[in-house]
């Protein structure tokens, strides 16, 4: 089985939404595993000290246990157009290290992403999740491939809410952005419906 990882945000020298981190690292052991222990973030990362006050992903790889932390300088992608792709077979309900999956189907397009129409709903884009907003307020699929920490957190929060959201249904928004553990709506790129083709 392939490794799983997990992407924590770092800004400020601080650790971003370590209990949404923790709680899929530990629900991914216990399901895909059988792991009935507990691994807490908080006491397996350090900081470096030669980090400064700028954004870094923390990616930690991990099956029973941690296996490699690594602190990486993060850049936000630029995300302005992005291809509409169909695959009824995919599944990406853990964070795996292994995601050939999505990049042959990024390799398939020459935009800057892709949007995955699974049975002819929605899912995610190759590295994030989606939202929508209405011209009330912004919407999620509710047929996401992975349940994003950023998902999951601004949901609780009642930021985005959950909708059914066909492949036919996508021109009836205003607008787009991507979500993922690194980018908030605030953060994202926004993207006019035009640009999802």
């Amino acid at each position: 089985m392939s490794l799983l990882f997990e992407t924590i945000k770092v800004q400020n020298k601080t650790l971003h939404n370590l209990e949404y981190h923790n709680e899929r690292l530990n629900k991914s052991r216990k399901d895909l595993l059988g792991c009935t222990d507990f691994i807490d973030l908080r006491e397996q990362i350090s900081i470096p000290k030669d980090i400064n006050n700028d954004v870094f992903k923390c990616r930690v790889l991990y099956s029973r246990e941690i296996e490699q932390i690594q602190f990486i300088p993060y850049t936000l992608r630029q995300i302005r157009t992005i291809k509409i792709v169909e695959c009824d077979t995919i599944e990406y309900y853990y964070k795996f290290v292994d995601r050939k999956i999505l990049g042959n189907l990024m390799d398939s397009v020459e935009t800057d992403d892709i949007l995955i129409i699974k049975n002819g709903m929605v899912t995610d884009t190759s590295f994030s999740n989606i939202v929508f907003f209405d011209g009330t307020k912004w919407v999620t699929p509710d047929t996401p491939l992975l349940r994003g920490i950023k998902r999951t957190k601004l949901m609780k929060e009642k930021i985005i809410f959950e909708q059914s959201i066909t492949k036919n249904g996508i021109q009836r928004f205003e607008k787009a952005a991507l979500i993922n553990a690194m980018v908030d709506i605030k953060d994202s790129p926004i993207i006019e419906i035009q640009n999802i083709f």
